[in-house]
């Protein structure tokens, strides 16, 4: 009988810092997690900008804390499991703006392609900044590049 190596507190971690099991996907675990984003935003936008701003702080923070300790307890450097630095960052581009479904969807492929190509500064802080700051930061950062071009089509109104 194989022995469990984590305590229910590392169980907890993990469970919530990857997204209730989606950063195990297989194969796009980012992009998986960032589903949960979607959701999240969905209930958010719903509610007053002063609370999205205190929200957005405080779920950047949790991911900062989850996604530093999954690193430890997965001894890996900025692990794939970790999805809850997608979520923060989804959050980050939505912030602020109004909800449609259309905006929703070119938000969330904008978002990856940010977060996936990382343009600059963002590859740079992801490899210099340690434990969850490094990989919840970049992503915080990919949103707010996402934030930018979608207020630029909101201004073209091409959303």
């Amino acid at each position: 009988m194989r022995k469990n190596k984590h305590t229910p507190w590392q169980k907890c971690i993990l469970f919530l810092g990857s997204g209730t099991g989606l950063g195990y996907m297989p194969w796009a675990s980012g992009t998986f997690g960032n589903l949960w984003g979607l959701c999240i935003v969905y209930w958010v936008l719903g509610q007053s900008i002063r609370f999205q701003a205190i929200f957005l702080i405080v779920s950047i923070l949790v991911a900062v804390f989850l996604a530093g300790r999954m690193e430890r307890i997965l001894a890996k450097k900025d692990p794939s499991q970790v999805v809850v630095d997608e979520i923060a960052g989804y959050l980050t581009a939505m912030v602020g703006l109004p909800f449609s479904w259309r905006v929703a969807v070119v938000a969330f492929f904008l978002f990856r392609a940010m977060d996936i190509y990382k343009p600059f500064p963002i590859r740079t802080i992801d490899r210099n900044l340690p434990g969850g700051w490094g990989i919840v930061l970049d992503d915080v950062l990919a949103g707010v590049y996402c934030q930018m071009v979608l207020r630029l089509l909101f201004y073209f109104q091409v959303v």
